[in-house]
């Protein structure tokens, strides 16, 4: 048999990861239609850990292939953009006044997370468009996407069941879509970096939060999605003065 018709069983893991995600996401939409909302999140927040881990396999294991990528884009784009925008639909509008309303929202928020996704696979392909700097996404990734697209669901469960807001609701959710789309710098936490004296202090808050997650999830996750959208401002102030201390540098070098 040629051997060129042969893969080592390590290409495929990533690519498993990534199929187990898609089960995950699938597993959520069947939870919702169940009325099993909190099951429903978990699945979703599964698909988010598993994003996490096929990407680092790959690398660990040198096993990034263009297959992979593509079934990675898919399974973000059906995670990220489909599956919320169900769990919405299903949780807050459906058999309501304003359910076209809410599906039209929905409808923005997956369009523009797959708006998102292609040009992201635009940029890993060419110079000409860039999404990922060193420090830093431009928009708000997918995943991210998710997690601030299902914050009524969250405070739905927090003790906001019987305060409705069916349009600003609708806002807030077709507000989060274009956020994907947009040019606005925000946090790349695998990039991040902190001195080394303060380690002891990351590691504590990493702790606290992960025990939060399992104590209080939907407060918890309120609060992350309310600092990460704080963060918008402070992040385009810091891009715009590291971007006009470049072009200073670069203005006095040529001189």
């Amino acid at each position: 048999m040629n051997t060129s018709s042969r893969i080592k069983l390590r290409h495929i893991v990533p690519s498993v990861v990534t199929v187990f995600a898609i089960c995950a996401g699938m597993t959520s939409v069947r939870m919702s239609l169940d009325g099993r909302i909190e099951m429903a999140l978990y699945f979703v927040l599964l698909a988010v850990f598993l994003d996490a881990a096929d990407g680092k396999l790959a690398r660990f294991l040198d096993s990034a292939s263009p297959f992979g990528a593509e079934l990675d884009t898919l399974a973000d784009f059906f995670n990220f953009g489909i599956v919320p925008g169900m769990l919405l639909y299903n949780t807050l509008y459906i058999n309501t006044d304003f359910a076209s309303l809410g599906w039209l929202a929905t409808l923005v928020l997956a369009v523009c997370c797959a708006l998102r996704l292609a040009r992201f696979n635009l940029s890993m392909r060419g110079d000409t468009v860039a999404l990922k700097k060193d420090d830093y996404f431009v928009g708000v990734p997918a995943p991210a996407l998710a997690c601030l697209a299902l914050m009524p669901i969250f405070m739905h469960l927090n003790g906001f069941e019987n305060t409705d807001f069916p349009v600003l609701r609708a806002i807030y959710i077709i507000g989060v879509g274009l956020l994907a789309v947009s040019t606005i710098p925000t946090v790349s936490i695998k990039h991040a970096s902190i001195k080394r004296s303060h380690l002891p202090f990351a590691i504590v808050t990493a702790v606290v939060l992960v025990v939060c997650l399992m104590v209080y999830p939907w407060s918890t996750l309120i609060a992350v999605n309310v600092i990460y959208l704080a963060s918008l401002p402070l992040s385009y102030r810091t891009q715009q003065k590291s971007a006009k201390a470049e072009l200073e540098s670069h203005a006095h070098s040529a001189d």
